[in-house]
């Protein structure tokens, strides 16, 4: 298991009493919630529009989240198909805000990206964005 987190940060947020249960830990389904937030903003960015959430798979609760950590999620595509892309997710603690960084959650969420009536929608390829890019930036 690697040491350092794989992948974009891509949120950080507080746990906070109202997300845990009586003994202090925070809900799984917080957890996996800040994740989908997290994977949804990264496969958004990446489609250039509005995603879906489809699939959650490989989920992996590694070790608790606790009131007052700092959860950290870090994004990575996966895999990239013509209308969905699987976005690699790993949830870090900062415990108590600033002490030690530890994995507490993986996962592989698929996303599927949409288009202005909620159809399913081809996302341009890495190379076709760049060029659209460009084409913007020397024609603007």
């Amino acid at each position: 298991m690697s040491m350092q987190p794989q992948g974009d940060l891509t949120t950080r947020t507080l746990a906070m009493p109202a997300d845990a249960n009586p003994s202090g830990d925070i809900f799984g389904g917080w957890v996996l919630s800040q994740m989908d937030i997290a994977g949804g903003i990264h496969a958004g960015q990446r489609a250039q529009g509005r995603v879906a959430t489809v699939a959650i798979e490989a989920m992996h609760f590694i070790k608790p989240v606790h009131v007052g950590d700092v959860l950290c999620v870090y994004a990575a595509a996966e895999r990239v198909g013509r209308t969905s892309l699987a976005i690699r997710l790993e949830a870090w603690a900062l415990r108590r805000r600033l002490g030690d960084r530890v994995k507490v959650t993986e996962g592989i969420f698929t996303f599927v990206a949409l288009d202005a009536e909620g159809r399913p929608s081809p996302i341009a390829s890495v190379t076709d964005a760049a060029a659209t890019n460009q084409h913007r930036t020397t024609h603007s």
